[in-house]
């Protein structure tokens, strides 16, 4: 007999099992269909000794200390700094949008003063933003809109920016300043062993069995327990009742160079004329040292169901109903609870992911 079955051991059920476990003194079993922990967080050596991320570049940040203490009873961190360029007209250039970025664009020197300037004057007077394009325009003008957003939205989601929620492009900044890191919470790092192992110290106690390589839904009948964390997709808990809830998935393309680093930063988008979107140099991430390096090409696509994986929800009004109809039915279950990327269809960093399961001590 179990107090909780959670289902998916990825970072929230992973968390939500070991807070569980080990400062409730639950019995905890995890089912996971993969045949690995960590979800889309989880990471590997390849065959020539090199740490890689196996579902693309995953960097902690967080500005919540209670998240960071957590996981820092299971991991040392190595200290990392975020920082992303973009490749534009032939050449690398600082993103997000700073004044580098400009003085790189347009080969002048630009103020803190001129650049607020420059950006008022080509931006476009949007009051209330209906669209991922408008969110753009209105914060920075179509200038910088067509050059790192417009191409890069419709590869990465198959649909054109206009038809997008504006919380697609809200969250990334415009900075008027020289600060070109990609985050800036004060809690930024990589688990110094990598995500794995600090899953596994999470995972290894005595209350918690882990079962892989299974749908739960082939093993729950033979399972006794109190009451549920179901992390998967909320769609998939209702056999689809409403209709699939659509996402957009990636394809990995990995390769081993022999050479000692391919890129200066550990991604480089290309929001224009190529089929990926980015291409990612761990080594820049983990900090290992190593003879040779090895990369990681990025083509967006469709989601399809056993096929591929699910990454990113579609940001979209349509899509948002049919998520609530879900929600609604999710409610009324009073022992089962619902939390994590796909059980909630909604982009969540790791440390929220990590704040969900925390919190799941006070579902139990």
């Amino acid at each position: 007999m179990y107090d909780v079955c959670i289902v998916g051991a990825g970072i929230t059920g992973i968390t939500a099992a070991a807070v569980l476990a080990r400062e409730m003194n639950k019995r905890v079993i995890i089912v996971e269909k993969r045949e690995h922990i960590g979800g889309n967080c989880y990471d590997y050596y390849n065959g020539v000794g090199i740490l890689v991320h196996k579902y693309g570049p995953h960097i902690f940040h967080t500005k919540y200390k209670k998240v960071w203490d957590y996981l820092s009873n299971f991991t040392k961190w190595l200290p990392y700094t975020h920082k992303v360029l973009a490749f534009v007209d032939g050449k690398l250039v600082s993103f997000p949008v700073n004044i580098k970025t400009l003085e790189q664009l347009l080969e002048r020197h630009f103020t803190e003063g001129e650049m607020q300037s420059w950006v008022e004057k080509n931006r476009v007077p949007i009051e209330k933003p209906k669209n991922a394009e408008d969110m753009v325009v209105a914060r920075m003008g179509r200038f910088l809109y067509e050059t790192f957003f417009k191409n890069y939205t419709l590869k990465q989601w198959g649909i054109e920016a206009k038809k997008l929620s504006p919380d697609v492009t809200a969250r990334i900044p415009i900075r008027f300043n020289r600060d070109d890191r990609y985050f800036t919470d004060p809690y930024q790092g990589i688990p110094k062993d990598g995500y794995t192992k600090m899953f596994e110290r999470m995972l290894n106690h005595k209350n918690i069995e882990l079962v892989l390589n299974t749908d739960y839904k082939n093993v729950i009948n033979d399972i006794k327990f109190n009451k549920m964390v179901y992390t998967g997709p909320i769609d998939y808990f209702f056999d689809y009742q409403f209709g699939p809830l659509p996402y957009r998935s990636l394809n990995f393309a990995f390769k081993t160079l022999n050479q000692e680093w391919f890129q200066p930063v550990a991604v480089v988008n290309y929001p224009n004329e190529f089929d990926f979107t980015r291409i990612t140099e761990f080594k820049h991430i983990t900090g290992q040292k190593h003879s040779q390096t090895s990369i990681c090409y990025e083509y967006p696509q469709d989601h399809v169901i056993d096929k591929n994986v699910p990454c990113y929800p579609i940001p979209k009004k349509e899509t948002q109903e049919m998520y609530e109809k879900y929600k609604n039915r999710a409610k009324k279950l009073k022992t089962v609870f619902f939390i994590g990327r796909l059980a909630e269809y909604k982009y969540l960093n790791m440390d929220v992911c990590v704040k969900r399961g925390m919190e799941s001590i006070k579902m139990i």
